[in-house]
């Protein structure tokens, strides 16, 4: 080693020296200790997942036995000669200790690899939710859709009636209040007046419960239409299949009636043809041979552009040879007040007559709810033109006046057979009086 250094004072020489010793007898403990403070940090890379908190530590043990070899060699100026050979031992040692922890660290990952990746078990979890998905949703009652689609109907008459009669008694006002509300909703001047004179007949200047006024005019509704609610009686007739001619304005939705009633038809195990009469669209030409891939109901079409006439003539012919239960004509929608297009319509009348002069049996006048007023107007015309026999109403559940079915059937007289409140073959459902009248009112079925 070197001679002795006066107190205070470190020659460069001297520290160079120093360093150079070091850095010969240390060297290679130095590169021994690198080597193993990588292998170190690479066991705990591929042990992270193995074990955070024991895999941060031995880092934190590596990165700290570095440190000490880095302050080490920057205060070796302050040592003398013979405390610099101290220090390298004591810088082999703690590599020793390095390289044994690494060991252990992968000795531990080797005899314990399995353990440390836990299986997660999600499918107890999932299970419930799966059956869950599995139910089938609850089917709506005839009665709930027919409320559901009466919705805006109802909703529209119940918050009336309640601003009317909340905290009231029943006097003059109160009863023209609720007659303009009842006029509003289509439900026709004379069923207006019959339901506020009865509601006045000895509850005058008392106060009146909204559920009063609900059941009378569920009652006064139903006495309205239960005249009028009639199935449509299809049988077969000897002299060929019961015809059925449906008629109405553009967009009423006949061809759609068709087909749903093809279909219920065919259910109750009828042979049904259908006719697409409205040579005037390509799409309720499409649209029926569409219904009768569903039901399986043959469907007679001829091109667009061609005689209305001809093809009704053609499909009686056809319908009666194949021995058919019953033939649904459809026809173009047409305006009640456009000459010549009902002056068509009877003519596709008296051509069907030729074959069978009862037939048609049945004439059907497809009516839109949301056309409100002009319903009205509509019957009186069609049965005119065409002789109408029954009604379908369709498109209730578009509307808040559901009650112009009331006041059509208060003065026409003319027996309601099928109503619609949505799109579904379901939808569309023989007319039932008391149901349609509770569900306006906005009460339950009982």
């Amino acid at each position: 080693m070197g001679g002795d250094i006066p107190a205070g004072v470190i020659p460069s020489d001297a520290a160079d020296e120093a360093e150079d010793k070091l850095e010969e007898e240390a060297g290679q403990a130095v590169s021994e200790a690198d080597l193993a403070a990588l292998e170190a940090e690479e066991v705990v890379v591929l042990e992270e997942d193995v074990s955070v908190d024991e895999s941060v530590a031995r880092e934190a043990a590596a990165s700290s036995d570095a440190a000490s070899l880095e302050d080490n060699a920057a205060s070796i100026e302050e040592l003398e000669a013979p405390e610099a050979e101290t220090e390298a031992v004591e810088l082999e040692e703690v590599v020793e200790t390095a390289a044994e922890a690494s060991e252990r660290v992968e000795a531990s990952a080797e005899s314990e690899p399995e353990e440390v990746l836990p299986v997660s078990e999600p499918v107890a979890d999932t299970a419930p939710v799966a059956e869950e998905a599995e139910k089938p949703a609850k089917k709506l009652s005839w009665f709930e859709r027919l409320k559901q689609g009466l919705s805006r109907s109802s909703g529209a008459l119940g918050e009336g009636i309640s601003a009317i009669f909340t905290k009231r008694k029943l006097d003059d006002d109160t009863l023209q209040d609720l007659e303009d509300i009842l006029i509003q909703a289509d439900l026709g001047v004379e069923t207006a007046m019959t339901i506020t004179d009865r509601l006045s007949d000895g509850r005058y200047n008392k106060e009146v419960s909204d559920k009063e006024v609900q059941e009378i005019l569920a009652d006064e509704v139903d006495k309205v239409l239960e005249p009028v609610a009639r199935p449509l009686d299809i049988t077969k007739l000897a002299s060929g299949p019961h015809v059925i001619l449906m008629i109405g304005v553009n967009g009423a939705g006949k061809t759609t009636t068709i087909g749903k009633l093809a279909q219920k038809f065919r259910a109750d195990g009828k042979k049904v043809m259908m006719a697409a009469g409205d040579t005037f669209r390509a799409a309720a030409i499409d649209q029926l041979k569409i219904w009768g891939e569903r039901t399986g109901a043959p469907v007679i079409a001829r091109e667009v552009g061609s005689d209305a006439a001809g093809l009704a003539y053609d499909a009686m012919l056809e319908a009666k040879e194949k021995d058919m239960d019953v033939l649904l004509i459809d026809t173009a929608g047409r305006l009640q007040n456009r000459k010549e297009l009902m002056a068509e319509l009877e003519k596709i009348v008296r051509v069907i007559k030729k074959h069978d002069e009862a037939a048609p049996h049945s004439v059907l006048l497809v009516l839109d709810a949301t056309t409100g007023q002009n319903a009205l107007n509509q019957v009186e015309v069609f049965t005119k033109m065409a002789g109408v026999t029954g009604l379908v109403m369709t498109k209730l559940d578009g509307t808040a006046r559901g009650g112009i079915l009331v006041a059509i059937s208060a003065k026409h007289k003319v027996p309601v057979h099928y109503i619609g409140v949505g799109e579904g073959v379901d939808d569309l459902e023989p007319f039932a009086s008391r149901d349609f009248a509770r569900a306006i009112a906005g009460l339950a079925d009982n």
